[in-house]
């Protein structure tokens, strides 16, 4: 068994784990930053944090990330025109100056611009290496093939925050630095990349844009893939939480004083390194998901891989909705990350099968075409979570806005010179409370643990959907297959 497995690896050809090596040192820095970036944006200044309200993150999160997921359509015709060596270059050249450009601007605009900046020279790499691995496995060495390359990503996704965390106390500049330093690794790397044969387009640039829009027409035209895009774009909507709300809903109302003082007892390392002393990092607890990913997907992997694609959707959706809906009704941080768990395995169990699913329902004679397109409900779900992370969050869970609301209430004019920490804590002066305090009468005045409601609507809007879908639009015979 042991020779069989030894004797697959020798078939993958040396460009094959030099693209591994890539995307796990691209997925560290995307998300040695993208973890921190929602308290960033709107953590006071004092901290190193921006100050933006919960919309304007919103936005830059939503439609920036958003975009990111479309462009590949159009930067994917430009590797296959330019070359896959050049565009991958061209794309390590921008996350490294995106990546030291972002500190230097601290308004909405200019952060908003050089994030989108960001997003194209991820868009721009996304294809290029997922090409890479299809064009360097076969049909013996595909599936295992993949499975390396997804390791990779979950590792890289677990490891980048723990970094990049335990330099942030210094300065959040240097998260993006180190993000920078790590992703100009892969300048060395790409020494070492032969590019792989594939069919390169003599066609002016024009008319494959042409064609883009052909295929666009064609896709959009079929509504009952439509559908199925935008049934599961609202799992991705409810997904993306985890990055776009719950590290400031943690932030903003999670006390995780008794944690932190169990491990200054017994795992002093966590307290120097992930916590300000007296609150652990909310992105070191909301990064116990990619941990739970790294342990755990082999083995889920295994157990439901003979399982239907559409059950283990739903089952999938079902549990990931609870999981997540779970981590936002309390302030107990040992609740949050049990119900984390679930979340992740709910994650787990869902993720993979929604390309499984696509390529089931999509014509015969259009697979690929139709796989092409299966990045649109990450479009639209990092639109729509910006939204929900941005002024629903605002409207129903922002601490920010409930003590604008409790001050007015109260009469009492809280100086906008202050940092946003600053107006807090005055507020709290005058009330005669601890700022521990104002959080707790906030959380029990102003309810914002409601955002749970939000999330566990739009979950299980999705997985409601997915089965009337299942039954009006999927015919007997495939339906029995999906099923």
């Amino acid at each position: 068994m042991t020779d069989t497995k030894t004797s697959v690896f020798k078939k993958f050809p040396r460009t094959f784990w030099v693209a591994n090596t890539i995307e796990l040192f691209e997925r560290f820095a995307w998300y040695g930053f993208f973890m921190l970036f929602a308290n960033y944006l709107t953590r006071s200044t004092e901290v190193g944090g921006l100050e933006f309200s919960q919309s304007q993150k919103g936005i830059i999160m939503g439609v920036g990330t958003g975009i990111l997921y479309f462009l590949p359509v159009i930067t994917g015709a430009i590797a296959d025109k330019w070359g896959y060596k050049r565009v991958l270059l061209l794309s390590f050249v921008i996350y490294a100056s995106a990546f030291i450009l972002i500190p230097l601007f601290n308004t909405f605009t200019g952060v908003f611009l050089v994030y989108l900046y960001l997003a194209v020279g991820a868009a721009l790499f996304k294809p290029v290496v997922s090409a890479t691995i299809a064009k360097t496995t076969n049909d013996e060495t595909s599936s295992i093939g993949f499975g390396i390359f997804y390791m990779m990503v979950n590792i890289g996704s677990f490891m980048g925050p723990l970094l990049t965390l335990a330099f942030k106390g210094a300065s959040y500049d240097l998260v993006f630095y180190i993000s920078a330093a790590i992703i100009s690794l892969n300048f060395i790397l790409i020494l070492f990349y032969n590019e792989p044969k594939h069919e390169v387009k003599d066609e002016p640039f024009a008319d494959t844009l042409l064609t883009i829009g052909k295929n666009i027409l064609t896709v959009f035209s079929d509504m009952k893939f439509v559908v199925f895009l935008v049934i599961v774009s609202g799992f991705w909507t409810m997904y993306l939480q985890l990055f776009f709300t719950l590290p400031v809903f943690i932030e903003q109302w999670v006390d995780t004083s008794n944690m932190v003082h169990y491990f200054s007892q017994h795992v002093p390392f966590i307290v120097e390194n992930y916590s300000n002393g007296q609150q652990l990092d909310p992105e070191f607890l909301t990064n116990f998901d990619a941990m739970f990913i790294v342990l755990f997907q082999v083995m889920i992997s295994g157990f439901i891989m003979r399982w239907k694609a559409l059950s283990v959707m739903v089952s999938g959706f079902i549990v990931s909705t609870i999981g997540l809906s779970l981590t936002m009704i309390t302030q107990n941080p040992v609740f949050i990350l049990a119900f984390m768990f679930v979340f992740a395995v709910g994650e787990m169990t869902s993720s993979p099968k929604i390309t499984e699913y696509i390529g089931n329902i999509a014509p015969a004679d259009k697979k690929a075409l139709y796989m092409g397109y299966s990045f649109i409900p990450l479009f639209i779900g990092n639109i729509l979570a910006g939204i929900v992370s941005g002024p629903v969050y605002e409207k129903v869970s922002d601490l920010v806005s409930f003590a604008e609301k409790e001050a007015a209430n109260q009469g009492f004019q809280m100086q906008e010179s202050l940092s946003q920490t600053e107006q807090i804590n005055s507020l709290a002066t005058h009330m005669n409370m601890t700022h521990r305090e104002l959080v707790d009468y906030l959380w029990i005045n102003y309810h914002p643990s409601n955002i749970w409601m939000v999330i566990a609507a739009i979950g299980g809007l999705a997985a409601f959907s997915l089965l009337i879908y299942n039954k009006f639009f999927i015919n007997t015979k495939t339906e029995n297959q999906l099923s």
